[in-house]
């Protein structure tokens, strides 16, 4: 794993930061936690690529809240998505 920032997928819409940070601290440290609300994933930073790769090899596939979760390395955002259409109003 190259990165320090997990994919948390699959995860109950009511789990708190809290209680993913407890879960988590028990691999390594927990740098930051982006919960995507009413989504059902979010993103953890550990402390350094090991702690995540740790943090992946034993949390991946396991239940919490009654979701399986699915643990995987962040990939970086798109670049240039998400802007206003350039070409609104044009006719092709």
């Amino acid at each position: 794993m190259q990165g320090n920032k997990l994919y948390v997928g699959n995860l109950s819409y009511e789990v708190t930061g809290e209680e993913l940070k407890g879960l988590f601290a028990a691999h390594g440290t927990v740098s930051s936690i982006n919960i995507i609300q009413g989504k059902g994933f979010g993103f953890i930073e550990m402390g350094s690529p090991a702690e995540a790769e740790a943090a992946k090899s034993a949390l991946d596939g396991q239940e919490f809240k009654g979701r399986q979760m699915r643990i995987d390395e962040a990939r970086p955002p798109k670049e240039g998505g998400g802007g206003p259409r350039k070409d609104f109003g044009k006719r092709y």
